[in-house]
């Protein structure tokens, strides 16, 4: 009995890793799960009453399940069909790029991330880079959404401050879920992204099975009330104007839609501007045919340049916040409402009819979003060296015809934000910004727009650029 038993190392190897599996299968997984979920749950037990639309079961289900639901959807086995017969490979195959596809869209949201990790981190980083202003709420509009209903946040794309800038503004309201393009695809930020309940979108895919997997996850989200946030004009503006809207994913939500019955989908303009959007020269610069196009590592380190020039600053206590980032959330738009007074049923339209409706909507909801983008002191103050970009301005006279251009905006019902409800400290505040950034310059009390520097001021004028044509009508 004393004699030792001599075992081959490999049934060792193999018995540890036998070991190794079960710790980990019995006790390393059951507690990883209880220290994400159990937390996740007391948020939701939390938020409960204080959220305006609150945490759906669609979020809550894991998403191996989701994955699983998109897989055998009657419509995505039907494409799969098409497309292994089209290019001549069996459905299994076929089925398994559909996984493929699956897994990189579905997200893993994650109520305790979103809401004591992610909005914490939104909220420090909005407030230390802007002074953040909620302008305008339509907050009789807001109340009278159904409870079940969809709510999809239409907002204008300027920044990608916007996703942190809505998602913070937006916390007392829902749990937000973003179509985030391919540019988030990396390793950790794909994961943080996931947790947050936003899913991914090839931008541009000509795969037409990829986009039977994405639409059908959308609608399934749409159709169990999950609140999400859409930027029409799908990707930034160059020029600073409002673009054109792309109509995939406003399509995609609307082909389920049954007016007559069910859950009613509500999309709820939000406008968003800024007195600086930290990307602007790089974005006139993609504007530009004959600019040399700046590689990742060389992007990478004009980041890190500004962020340790701004450091630099900080330490010298010289450093200021990059202005107002204003928010206004506008009128809801009911799709039941707008159906029924257009006469139209999008579960039924087809081909050209569907694609002329869905043009239609879209315009729609961007002209909404138009209206409520609000008039903070930059952009305002450059409209008035836009327009007079060889004028020598006293203060008197650069106050003069920011209250000519406040006349026309009244007129189109903008929403101006004024500091302070001080005139003259906001054309202070617009000025100084302009100043600092040398796209102004002054001399004994006169100021004149920088020749070089007016496709940067003719951006910042742009944003409002829709506002004040239309106090021209």
């Amino acid at each position: 009995m004393s004699e030792g038993v001599a075992v081959p190392a490999w049934l060792l190897v193999l018995m540890a890793a036998l070991a190794v599996w079960a710790l980990y299968e019995h006790v390393l997984a059951p507690a990883l799960r209880f220290l994400v979920t159990h937390p996740a749950n007391q948020v939701i037990d939390e938020l409960g009453e204080r959220l305006r639309i609150g945490i759906r079961p669609f979020q809550r289900t894991r998403r191996q399940a989701l994955i699983h639901r998109l897989l055998t959807d009657p419509k995505v086995q039907a494409a799969a069909e098409s497309f292994a017969k089209e290019n001549r490979t069996s459905v299994p195959a076929a089925l398994r790029r559909v996984e493929r596809y699956a897994r990189e869209i579905v997200p893993a949201f994650n109520a305790y991330f979103y809401f004591r990790v992610g909005y914490l981190l939104a909220r420090w980083i909005a407030r230390s880079l802007y002074r953040v202003r909620l302008g305008y709420l339509d907050a009789e509009g807001i109340a009278r959404i159904e409870a079940d209903a969809a709510v999809v946040f239409v907002m204008n794309h300027r920044s990608n401050m916007d996703y942190i800038l809505a998602a913070y503004l937006a916390a007392d309201q829902a749990a937000l879920s973003y179509a985030v393009g391919e540019w988030a695809r990396i390793w950790p930020l794909s994961a943080l992204i996931r947790a947050m309940g936003a899913y991914f979108v090839r931008r541009n895919s000509k795969d037409e099975l990829y986009r039977r997997v994405l639409e059908r996850y959308i609608a399934m989200a749409t159709e169990a009330g999950v609140p999400q946030a859409l930027f029409p004009e799908g990707g930034l503006t160059r020029d600073g104007l409002i673009r054109e809207p792309r109509l995939g994913v406003i399509d995609y939500m609307m082909r389920g839609f049954r007016h007559d019955s069910g859950h009613d989908v509500v999309f709820v303009p939000l406008g968003i501007n800024y007195d600086r959007v930290l990307e602007d020269r790089s974005l006139l610069r993609a504007l530009d045919p004959g600019a040399r196009r700046v590689g990742r590592a060389v992007a990478l380190w004009n980041t890190l340049a500004f962020c340790a020039r701004n450091l630099r600053l900080m330490w010298k206590s010289e450093w200021h916040r990059f202005g107002y980032a204003c928010v206004n959330f506008g009128s809801p738009v009911s799709m039941r409402a707008y159906c029924r007074a257009r006469g139209v049923d999008f579960e039924k339209l087809a081909g050209e009819e569907r694609r002329r409706e869905t043009a239609a909507l879209g315009e729609h909801l961007m002209r909404a979003v138009g209206r409520v983008v609000p008039v903070v002191p930059v952009p305002l103050i450059a409209t008035v060296f836009v327009r007079h970009p060889e004028r020598a301005l006293a203060s008197i006279e650069l106050k003069t015809e920011v209250e000519r251009i406040l006349e026309r905006l009244e007129r189109s019902a903008a929403r101006v934000y004024v500091p302070r409800r001080d005139l003259d400290y906001a054309l202070d505040v617009g000025l100084r910004m302009l100043l600092m950034r040398h796209l102004v310059e002054e001399r004994e009390g006169v100021y004149r727009a920088r020749e070089r520097e007016l496709p940067l001021l003719r951006y910042y004028a742009n944003s409002i650029a829709h506002l004040v044509d239309e106090g021209l009508q």
